[in-house]
């Protein structure tokens, strides 16, 4: 597993971690404001819309999001369209990995595949090192959200366990590489990273 990059300090990678609403997106909204008060913040949104509940999902995120920013709607080639669009924005926020990890599967997956296929996990993995290259080649800050879906019950059938593991895999590598790690319980946001170096290891990939 390559070793995480560090960040000259105007040029952070932020994970931000929870379960669902657990006010990981308000968190990583109002942080972008924060960084970037002046509008120049790209908003990357994977979410696509497949269904009634999901299109009133994004339709709610859209009348949050701040007028100023720019928003790029992509649910695969994520590291590849932030490179080509971020142009002068100081903030990305990409929101989320959670819809992009489904989305990665998704697009491998036949009309009959009930298992995913073996390739699925080296995708997205890949797709993450893109994302983190296209990080350490700008100079805006990333704030990166997504779901922690390994504290439930495990899924009853093969699909569901491959994408629990391809987005904790996801998961642990983002966290290896980011300057800042937040999980999100209750609204209420705990610092990781700093926790994690009493350790001296690094678990990514297990």
């Amino acid at each position: 597993m390559p070793e995480p990059h560090s960040a000259p300090p105007s040029r952070k990678l932020i994970l931000i971690l929870g379960g669902a609403r657990s006010g990981k997106s308000a968190l990583a909204e109002a942080l972008a404001a924060s960084l970037a008060p002046d509008g120049a913040v790209l908003f990357v949104a994977t979410a696509q819309a497949r269904d009634e509940e999901m299109r009133d999902r994004i339709a709610e995120h859209k009348r949050r999001r701040r007028a100023a920013w720019r928003t790029l709607e992509e649910a695969i080639d994520l590291g590849g369209r932030i490179s080509v669009v971020v142009g002068e924005a100081r903030v990305v926020l990409v929101d989320c990995v959670t819809l992009w990890a489904s989305n990665l599967l998704l697009e491998r997956l036949g009309p009959d595949d009930e298992e995913a296929p073996p390739e699925v996990e080296a995708r997205a993995l890949a797709a993450v090192e893109e994302l983190l290259a296209a990080h350490r080649d700008g100079v805006a800050t990333w704030i990166v959200v997504s779901n922690e879906v390994g504290l439930g019950l495990v899924p009853p059938y093969p699909l569901g366990r491959a994408y629990r593991d391809v987005l904790g895999r996801m998961n642990q590598r983002l966290a290896a590489a980011a300057d800042e790690v937040y999980l999100l319980v209750a609204g209420i946001p705990v610092e990781l990273k700093a926790l994690s170096s009493r350790f001296g290891i690094s678990l990514a990939g297990t």
